[in-house]
């Protein structure tokens, strides 16, 4: 069964859940150690959370920031905020001190509901903020006397509460980017733009009657909204739920829940790959998972190991969801590294820095225009400036450089501002790592730039190699490698060997933090070691 979103009268999220309320009432939709729950009665809890927000304080158009691990409140308090027009601010829970100061500062909230197990973190640095209200899901801690404990507003009556105007363009979260390349900044995204989204990834992973999707994503980041959550809900059928990921445990896990889809995101799917082979690898019911990014030649390899019968790939960010995507089947011969086909939902095109489109071949920024009203965000919150930098004539600018060539296929080329300018070359981080990837022994690798002793506008490459567990690399031997595999120009003039990267809490690489670092006294030199480079 699936629902009539034709209207956009329904197409906002508490919508969609009252709808399957309606039509499958007994139907699990939340799964979790803690138990199972229908359709039905999650929105009967959203209710009385939605009613509980109402006589908390909180109206339509104001922002409910959630300090919360994920888990299934975190779901109800989401949709109960949307359910009265207000907006949902997730808040990471890695965050400490002036981070944690920031990031509640800036989302402007009229309540702040957090997990008890953050309460000695929250006490730290409360008396800094000026909050209006604070709620405490379990044991308040120092907190204690200062908040409202969040069984009061989760006990409030379960009837539907006072209807509002409430459009499918409205915003419905503000979602703080990784600030892998920056300062975060604050993505407003509308019921639609998440509800968009849902569909297209249910068309890419042929969702079906009897499937289960596993997040183990952390909350506060996009993908798992729109991979697991909100694309069950839409598609009615149950989300399982663990609080974070486990390679040790993933698997059984996977098995428990009878998970038949799931996301793994930047280097976790890495993980799973060069944990020890099991004999029961491929014991489990998962069908079709998306990885995002993999390397091409572990297309395979996954799928016979661990039993997938495919692998969904998407190209996008939080401000324009599913761009592109594209389905690999086990022996498929897809054009390497190809991005996939563009959502017919946008109009796609590359750019140079003065906004005129580049020629095939060539390296240009990918630009984006909406088809349909409210797929695209909704601007950055409290930030016009940023927002304004960001459109030009139209047309949303990614932030992402790629090339299309003459079959009209798309491919990735680097983050704008991880792109490396190396002797009147631009050199792409992503192909570095790419050809460094395949050389035995390496768990993760990031190549970045390093600023150059005889020029400030250029970089030197540098590239930080993880071992795999009882290995070891010998810098030279890799850079040869890398010389045998790949134009010369993009071999690394520095290499280090390192004992772990420094990652975002969504698994991407912080470059910035690599380059703050920059060549140590464990830095390998090329140039140093009378390397020779073969041209």
């Amino acid at each position: 069964m699936t629902l009539n979103l034709s209207d956009p009268v329904d197409r906002t999220l508490p919508a969609v859940l009252s709808s399957w309320a309606r039509a499958t009432p007994d139907a699990i939709f939340l799964m979790s150690d803690e138990g199972q729950e229908s359709f039905a009665e999650t929105d009967r809890k959203v209710n009385r959370i939605a009613n509980g927000l109402i006589a908390f304080g909180v109206g339509q158009g104001d922002r409910v920031a959630i300090l919360m691990g994920s888990r299934p409140d975190y779901v109800r308090i989401v949709l109960a905020a949307n359910r009265i027009g207000a907006i949902w601010v997730p808040i990471n829970p890695d965050y400490r001190g002036d981070w944690l100061v920031e990031a509640i500062a800036d989302s402007l909230p009229a309540a702040l509901i957090i997990d008890g197990v953050y309460s000695d973190r929250l006490a730290q640095v409360v008396d800094r903020l000026s909050v209006p209200r604070i709620a405490v899901l379990g044991a308040p801690g120092p907190l204690a006397g200062r908040v409202t404990d969040f069984a009061e507003i989760a006990d409030a009556s379960d009837a539907p509460p006072p209807p509002i105007a409430l459009s499918y363009g409205d915003t419905a979260a503000i979602l703080w980017t990784s600030g892998t390349t920056g300062k975060p900044k604050g993505v407003m995204q509308s019921h639609n733009a998440w509800i968009n989204s849902a569909e297209s990834g249910n068309r890419m992973w042929e969702t079906r009657a009897g499937d289960v999707a596993y997040n183990c994503l952390p909350l506060y980041n996009s993908a798992a909204w729109a991979a697991t959550v909100f694309r069950a809900l839409v598609a009615g059928i149950p989300v399982a739920m663990d609080s974070a990921f486990s390679v040790s445990s993933f698997w059984d896990r996977i098995r428990h829940y009878g998970a038949t889809q799931t996301m793994s995101l930047g280097a976790m799917h890495m993980f799973l790959w060069n944990a020890p082979e099991r004999p029961d690898d491929r014991a489990n019911p998962l069908r079709t998972v998306s990885m995002v990014p993999l390397p091409e030649h572990l297309i395979d390899p996954i799928c016979a190991r661990f039993g997938i019968e495919k692998i969904s790939q998407g190209f996008g960010q939080s401000e324009v969801m599913t761009l592109i995507g594209r389905e690999c089947f086990p022996g498929a011969r897809n054009k390497p590294n190809a991005l996939g086909k563009v959502s017919e939902d946008f109009e796609l095109r590359l750019v140079d820095d003065d906004g005129r489109e580049v020629p095939v071949g060539e390296t240009g920024e990918f630009a984006v225009k909406a088809k349909k009203p409210h797929i695209l965000f909704n601007g950055y919150f409290n930030n016009p400036e940023a927002t304004a930098q960001a459109w030009r004539d139209g047309w949303f600018l990614m932030g992402d450089l790629g090339r299309m060539d003459a079959d009209g296929d798309y491919f990735f080329v680097d983050r704008k501002k991880d792109y490396i300018r190396y002797k009147g070359r631009s050199v792409s981080s992503f192909q570095v790592e790419s050809v460094a990837n395949r050389f035995p022994g390496i768990a993760q690798c990031a190549a970045y730039g390093v600023p150059s002793a005889e020029l400030d506008s250029e970089h030197e490459i540098k590239l930080d190699v993880v071992p795999k567990p009882g290995m070891t690399i010998d810098p030279a031997t890799l850079a040869r490698f890398i010389n045998d595999n790949a134009p010369h120009f993009i071999v690394p003039r520095y290499i280090e060997v390192v004992d772990a990267l420094p990652y975002t809490p969504t698994n991407k690489v912080e470059k910035y933090k690599l380059r703050a670092k920059g060549v140590t006294a464990q830095t390998w030199d090329r140039q140093a070691e009378a390397f020779e480079l073969v041209r």
